[in-house]
């Protein structure tokens, strides 16, 4: 028990200290480092709490996805972000507002969940109670059951967002060169090569 406490303190307050120089750091490279790190010890938190399958997906989605991809963005584009932060000032009251109705929100979630009594035997067993059951084969359960509907079409959305995203990306642009697999296959060696005759001394 003194080893799970302990655990659950590093985690913590390795995942606040991350999570703090994630939004305070000027370089982003930086800061998806530390987000990354905020992941990690964020999946050690999950597993202490019984939940495998959430630590699971929080390393391989969000670290290994979601993180890498914005750090080769950040890397790959040249943004000025000394530029970006110069209007911060400008949305400062907007964000402060929408900061504070969701922290409000927080409080009324929290405050919910600490005013109805759960037993303590029920905070990390499967939902349904099922007997050698993990909690991964649990939630596949209960998602492929009862919501499947649901769950199929949330598929379907993220399916619809990831084709909007590809033809935005995809739009024809002047002056930018696109490769065309109708025209290759079709292309005939006449096409490809072009024969010229060089006289002695001249050149192309």
């Amino acid at each position: 028990m003194i080893i799970q406490a302990l655990a659950f303190y590093l985690f913590a307050a390795v995942t606040s200290a991350a999570a703090f120089l994630v939004i305070t750091v000027r370089n982003p490279v930086h800061s998806v480092l530390f987000l990354i790190l905020t992941f990690f010890n964020a999946a050690g938190l999950f597993i202490l709490l019984g939940a495998e399958f959430l630590a699971m997906i929080l390393v391989i989605v969000y670290v290994g996805a979601v993180a890498v991809l914005f750090l080769f963005v950040v890397m790959m584009l040249d943004i000025d972000f000394v530029e970006l932060r110069q209007g911060f000032l400008n949305y400062l009251p907007m964000g402060g507002a929408i900061g504070f109705v969701l922290a409000l929100e927080l409080v009324l979630v929290l405050g919910a969940n600490s005013a109805i009594a759960i037993p303590a035997g029920m905070a990390t067993s499967p939902t349904p109670p099922m007997a050698d059951v993990t909690n991964t084969e649990a939630l596949g359960r209960i998602l492929y059951t009862d919501y499947v509907y649901l769950f199929q079409t949330a598929g379907l959305v993220l399916l619809v967002a990831m084709i909007g995203a590809i033809v935005l990306t995809l739009r024809t642009r002047e002056g930018v060169k696109r490769q065309n697999i109708s025209q290759q296959v079709a292309r005939t060696p006449a096409l490809g090569m072009e024969l010229k005759d060089v006289k002695p001394g001249q050149g192309l």
